[in-house]
């Protein structure tokens, strides 16, 4: 084995393990390994201003001033370590949380490569409180944290492990144009996103007063000109006859798509308006399992489905739905999580899409580069980070499981 690959190895990997691994391998041998402790943690991300979206605006939520994570850090005896989470806006984290406290005994001793088997172990034993929502969401960080596990194993790039069908994947900016801000700072937002590389803008409408939604809509696509990429996302904000009449009125902006026009469950109504508009709709980050996400695609509720790893439980439900959603023929831009979307995004078959948020950059050592309009998918082995001494810093509580007692 040559020193030029055990440099591009993790660095939780030592490379005496990678020496073994490999060697064992070479010989046609299998590598086997068991896992020998998970740690977990809770960690809160302040954001530097309030933002708030329709939900906000129309009182149902508060605006969002941190984000809640549960990290997964996983060993294997043979000195291997994979890294995931999962996280909640405002109210669950803590949840999550303890939950995975719960249930992350029963992963001791367990074959990392196991996977799938694990997932569904770990849904039984907390099948009480049911197969969606916050317990699998707590499972999520669990399930990433193998997958990247086990690409580092396999020495690839998880994109790689899953078979990429491309080296970079287009992204669009989310975080600059919420509607807390002013006009006037979108429209810098967006001029700095372009000009760091970003290949599409995505604006926040569902004002109560629908003419400023198409006034701001009106101005940023001013400012990009008639042919760049423009997304909106009204965040469940309307009901059946206002997305009709809001569809019609911006079918002269030439928008990529219209964003949860409708509540999240409501695919019947969204499988009207993409039967009835021109702009394409897009869904399906407030779902919360594989169920529902077979509900949205047999419906054809929707362009561009929006599957969320950490929500739906991990990267093991998601490739169910990818396999779904590339059978129907939709295309996908899943939505936050860029370290883990990209990856995933990067093993579509139909051109994608992943949303950049730069809000988590500081809670990890590596960045990801954007260039010529597109995410570049790293050549760092697993999902190719690794937490970051500020994630540590803002970590609320931690618990160390070695035992299944």
């Amino acid at each position: 084995m040559t020193s030029t690959f055990i440099e591009r190895t993790s660095a939780t990997v030592s490379s005496e393990t990678n020496e073994r691994h490999f060697a064992a391998l070479a010989r046609g041998e299998a590598s086997t390994d068991s896992i020998s402790s998970v740690k977990l943690s809770l960690v809160s991300l302040p954001l530097a201003a309030p933002i708030s979206d329709a939900k906000v605006l129309t009182g149902r939520q508060k605006p969002l001033t941190e984000i809640a994570f549960l990290f997964a850090e996983i060993r294997t005896e043979g000195g291997f370590e994979g890294v995931g989470y999962s996280y909640s806006k405002r109210a669950g984290g803590p949840g999550q949380y303890v939950h995975a406290k719960e249930i992350a005994p029963e992963l001791i001793g367990e074959d990392p490569n196991d996977i799938s088997r694990i997932w569904n172990k770990l849904v039984w034993a907390g099948a009480s409180v049911g197969r969606s929502g916050l317990s699998t969401q707590a499972i999520a960080a669990i399930d990433i944290a193998l997958w990247d596990l086990k690409a580092k194993r396999a020495g690839l790039p998880l994109a790689k492990l899953l078979g990429a069908h491309r080296d970079s994947v287009q992204c669009y900016n989310t975080s600059g144009g919420y509607l807390s801000m002013s006009i006037e700072q979108v429209v810098e937002n967006t001029r700095a996103s372009v000009e760091r590389g970003i290949g599409g803008i995505k604006i926040k409408v569902g004002q109560p007063d629908t003419d400023i939604d198409l006034e701001r809509v009106a101005k940023i696509r001013e400012q990009l000109g008639a042919k760049f990429p423009m997304m909106v996302d009204a965040n469940q904000q309307w009901n059946r006859s206002t997305a009709v009449r809001m569809g019609r009125a911006l079918e002269e902006f030439n928008l990529t798509w219209i964003e949860e026009p409708l509540d999240a469950y409501d695919s019947e109504g969204h499988a009207d308006l993409a039967r009835e508009l021109a702009t394409p709709i897009a869904t399906g980050e407030m779902l919360t399992s594989l169920a529902e996400h077979a509900e949205l695609i047999n419906a054809r509720s929707v362009d561009f489905m929006q599957p969320d790893a950490p929500r739906v439980g991990g990267i093991t439900p998601f490739l169910k739905i990818m396999a779904m959603g590339e059978a129907a023929k939709i295309r996908m831009a899943p939505h936050f999580a860029m370290e883990i979307h990209l990856h995933l995004a990067a093993a579509y078959e139909i051109d994608p899409w992943v949303e950049h948020f730069e809000w988590l950059e500081p809670l990890f050592n590596e960045k990801l580069e954007i260039r010529d309009g597109r995410m570049i998918v790293p050549n760092r082995l697993g999902l190719g980070f690794s937490l970051s001494d500020q994630a540590r810093a803002w970590t609320l509580d931690s618990a160390q499981i070695t035992s299944r007692s």
